[in-house]
């Protein structure tokens, strides 16, 4: 999306400032393994994008424009809630690279906010690309035994007739599967197996 000036003046260069989103833009925070693959999807269409220590990925969007739950794993909306502030660490606009918050993708007059609609699809498309479908109905998360409404395939178990056992995580649980590794996804699971990785 083009504005012509910044409505806002970002930090100086100095440190990460927390900011209220829902005054200037609201946000939306999706995990490094989602976010990756949605940038690379948006590509050009991409507004500026915040990077956390972590890897989270941040867009900025308009306020308010949007409305709903997108109902994807591990994807936040952050925006001003009725009863309570949100705010968001933002880096000075100099900020570039990390390993600390940074800008991923430079904020600037012709790269600022990101269309909404456009980031839903790329992140939608990364959910199933990394985790497959979203399974019916709530799953147990293996380590703390609660129902998760964002179940996150961390482990499938082969069988000879091909169909295998899930085995779900929340997304606080994920990173802690015994494994060592990232969660396999399901696409990646049978050519894990193919591969003599298993």
């Amino acid at each position: 999306m083009k504005t012509r000036a910044l409505p806002w003046t970002p930090p100086p260069a100095v440190d990460v400032e927390a900011l209220p989103v829902g005054k200037w833009w609201d946000a939306v925070r999706a995990p490094a393994i989602l976010g990756e693959r949605a940038l690379k999807t948006l590509g050009d269409e991409t507004g500026a994008v915040i990077q956390d220590m972590y890897g989270t990925l941040y867009w900025l969007v308009a306020v308010r424009s949007i409305e709903r739950n997108w109902q994807l794993r591990g994807v936040r909306l952050l925006t001003e809630l009725a009863d309570e502030r949100t705010y968001l660490g933002v880096p000075p606009v100099s900020w570039t690279t990390g390993p600390d918050a940074h800008w991923r993708v430079p904020l600037g007059p012709d790269r600022y906010l990101t269309r909404p609609w456009r980031l839903r699809e790329a992140l939608a498309e990364a959910d199933r690309a990394e985790y497959g479908l979203m399974p019916e109905g709530r799953q147990l998360c293996y380590r703390c035994q609660l129902p998760t409404d964002e179940p996150l395939p961390v482990d499938v178990e082969a069988h000879t007739n091909g169909v295998g056992e899930i085995t779900y995580a929340c997304p606080t649980h994920a990173p802690l599967h015994p494994t060592g590794q990232r969660p396999r996804t399901l696409t990646s699971a049978s050519a894990t197996e193919h591969e003599g990785r298993r």
